[in-house]
């Protein structure tokens, strides 16, 4: 098979996207950690970033739509970075800790 005519076909770009999404979700579920579960969550958004794009080029009379939604999904994927980290140094501080478990007493 030509590595050319492959890469320009959107089931392998939809396969791509959906398989870091699946890894993104198995793992956000399966981490004990905070730092893994955002590094996960990142995955998850990377893979709807790159379906957004896949859509856009391949099937949208007009591509910048893909492209927009891709900047917001990254601009989003910022502030949730930055967000979740600050909360995990708040944590941090008080618990010593950064696993989920460590964590009960927050439950309500």
């Amino acid at each position: 098979m030509n590595w050319l005519l492959m890469n320009e076909s959107l089931q392998v770009y939809l396969v791509i996207g959906v398989l870091l999404l699946c890894i993104g979700l198995f793992g956000f579920f399966r981490q004990r950690t905070l730092v893994g579960m955002l590094i996960n969550g990142e995955l998850i958004l990377a893979g709807a970033s790159l379906n957004f794009m896949a859509f856009s080029h391949f099937l949208a009379p007009d591509p910048v739509t893909g492209q927009a939604f891709t900047l917001f999904i990254m601009g989003i994927a910022a502030a949730e970075a930055a967000i979740v980290l600050s909360i995990m140094i708040g944590v941090y501080r008080n618990y010593r800790s950064i696993e989920t478990e460590d964590l009960k007493d927050l439950e309500g």
